[in-house]
């Protein structure tokens, strides 16, 4: 794929985002029912939906070779270009009228990724990449993180419910506890794609997550790296250690200049742990 068409997708994906701006800004903090997924965690809204549909017949009309993999409603089409399609990153945020939730839209050709945008609606703040590089609201930006973990900001939602069933409650209070203990500030957002988007921005030193998707992170993934930052995908056991970063499970990701062993060494420990659960439940199957 050359640069002019890599650049034309990242077009097409800041567009998808920003066509379902303002009616998501209009639902945001008003009355809405919501429903659940998987568990009490997992909520999708009416709005996540519509949404989805907006920014599928966007991307559609303008890359008709395209499939969409989207959060709401799965793989469809069989295009050369597959996009991946967050309608709201940061669902429980926007139900509940916290301004910690975005749109992501990221464009993977032949298992790479070559365009994708991220859209913070509440901030006004757009980030994009192609492969020329990262821009955050038509600005380059360049990922810049303090080299000390002890001075560093750290963003993770880890660990929520779904971690002390894989992990042990105990495991993971603790691994949490060792973040707490050695990072000078640590947040819980609740949206993986912004917290690394406000990584490759400089805003954030770090951020790590244990339970994510294709479509939070492979517009994130493109942003960072482009802005000079590091994304480390962990398989956990879930995907071949080899696999795309789009596809693992989790990940690290760090600005410009950043070396955090306690980071790397908590996040390791998980994603080996559960490596190795998965590989005692093949050896009993």
């Amino acid at each position: 794929m050359t640069p002019a068409e890599a650049g034309e997708l990242r077009a097409v994906a800041a567009g998808a985002a920003t066509a379902v701006r303002a009616p998501l800004l209009a639902a945001f903090r008003s009355a809405m029912a919501i429903d659940y997924k998987a568990d009490l965690h997992d909520l999708v809204t009416r709005h996540d939906r519509e949404a989805e549909a907006t920014i599928r017949g966007f991307i559609l009309a303008r890359v008709p070779d395209s499939s969409i993999v989207g959060e709401e409603d799965g793989p469809q089409g069989a295009g050369r270009v597959a996009w991946y399609v967050d309608p709201i990153d940061g669902t429980a945020n926007f139900a509940r009228g916290l301004a910690s939730w975005c749109i992501s839209v990221g464009a993977v050709v032949e298992g790479e990724i070559v365009a994708g945008a991220i859209l913070d609606p509440v901030g006004g703040n757009l980030f994009e990449a192609d492969a020329g590089g990262a821009w955050l609201n038509g600005a380059p930006i360049r990922s810049q993180a303090v080299p000390d973990e002890r001075r560093a900001a750290l963003i993770t939602g880890y660990p929520v419910s779904r971690d002390f069933r894989l992990d042990g409650r105990e495991r993971a209070l603790a691994g949490f506890g060792e973040l707490v203990e050695t990072f000078s500030t640590l947040r819980r957002p609740g949206s993986a794609a912004l917290s690394i988007a406000q990584v490759a921005a400089g805003w954030a030193d770090a951020a790590c997550g244990f339970g994510v998707n294709p479509w939070d992170v492979t517009a994130a993934i493109l942003i960072l790296r482009q802005a000079g930052g590091r994304y480390r995908p962990l398989s956990q056991g879930k995907v071949p250690r080899d696999a795309p970063a789009h596809l693992c499970p989790g990940y690290v990701a760090t600005g410009a200049g950043a070396a955090y062993p306690t980071l790397d060494r908590v996040a390791d420990a998980i994603s080996e742990g559960r490596i190795a659960a998965a590989s005692r439940v093949s050896s009993v199957a």
